[in-house]
């Protein structure tokens, strides 16, 4: 993530010593994304990541920490929270919390195949599995009530047609919010941001193994479909153009049933959701972009792309149902 809080080595060997996890050999800063300060931490104990969280707050994050603790224990590949001697997993650098998880082994898939969107497919619906006797509870913080807060925040930055197509689309899930077949919707936490850099594979290439997923600090509890819409709306479509590739859809959702299979509300709603997953990220970019904090290393992503998202997904409406 953008470096918004410079962690020294001082601070950094403090932490790893209360976690017991030997002595700093290097510290460097991660400069992807926008929300938190990301470090590799490396020791001889092993590789890790110091996350100091900029906008959650103590009382938020032991949702997101013991999530990542649970799915860890029932074998689920993502990074495990570590604990101090007393247990605890949430700590603090410079009054802000934070905490240590082991370094997940291989790398990104940027441009991914039939296979990989296979391999996160069931992944996802393992990772769903997993999660539903996970005792604590905590809203999709980025969900339709962050929506219609943040969509008269970002209308003065948008021209006519993007104004427009932003209200309507507002309108169009406050709509499907409220139908009866929403709220059959399967629930339970999701991880909300399962973009193809949260994904690590491990292997050689051409023979990728799926090793993990990580970044789950906007996850909560939502709709599995929507969790669903989210991955295929990034690992399943053209960058360029924002078209749905259908083939890596199929085999993505295939997979994901292969492990979980979808009710029918949610096949009948997926069209809608993965309208919502790209109207929820349209907003974000959009009040990241305009509206931006200052960081070291910050690079807001551009907030075009989801708009050509939603309008793909708006003029062709696709779903999974096999003939």
């Amino acid at each position: 993530m953008a470096v918004f809080t410079e962690v020294t080595q001082a601070e950094a060997q403090a932490l790893l010593s209360r976690l017991d996890l030997g002595t700093l050999s290097s510290l460097r800063g991660i400069t992807a994304g926008i929300e938190n300060t990301n470090y590799f931490a490396s020791s001889e104990r092993g590789d890790y990541v110091l996350t100091v969280f900029e906008r959650l707050s103590f009382e938020q994050l032991p949702f997101y920490l013991r999530l990542m603790q649970h799915l860890a224990r029932k074998g689920v590949a993502v990074p495990d929270p570590q604990a101090d001697a007393t247990g605890e997993i949430l700590h603090s650098i410079q009054g802000k919390p934070a905490a240590v998880v082991n370094r997940l082994r291989g790398g990104h898939q940027l441009a991914p195949d039939l296979f990989h969107c296979e391999q996160v497919g069931a992944g996802l619906a393992r990772l769903h599995l997993a999660g539903q006797d996970f005792p604590l509870q905590q809203a999709n913080l980025r969900g339709l009530a962050w929506w219609r807060e943040t969509v008269p925040v970002v209308l003065p930055y948008l021209d006519a047609s993007q104004a427009e197509l932003i209200s309507a689309e507002l309108a169009f899930q406050n709509a499907l919010a409220a139908s009866a077949e929403y709220a059959e919707l399967p629930r339970g936490p999701i991880h909300a941001d399962l973009f193809r850099d949260n994904v690590m594979f491990d292997g050689l290439p051409g023979r990728e193994r799926l090793s993990g997923f990580f970044d789950f600090y906007f996850a909560g509890v939502d709709s599995f479909a929507f969790d669903l819409s989210v991955c295929i709306n990034d690992w399943c479509i053209d960058l360029a153009s924002g078209r749905l590739d259908e083939q890596r859809a199929q085999a993505f959702v295939n997979a994901y049933e292969g492990v979980r299979p979808l009710s029918g509300a949610e096949h009948r709603l997926l069209p809608g959701m993965l309208r919502a997953a790209a109207l929820r990220f349209w907003i974000s970019r959009l009040w990241d972009f305009h509206l931006p904090r200052d960081a070291a290393l910050l690079k807001p992503h551009d907030p075009t792309h989801f708009e050509r998202v939603l309008r793909a997904r708006i003029a062709e409406p696709w779903h999974a149902l096999k003939d």
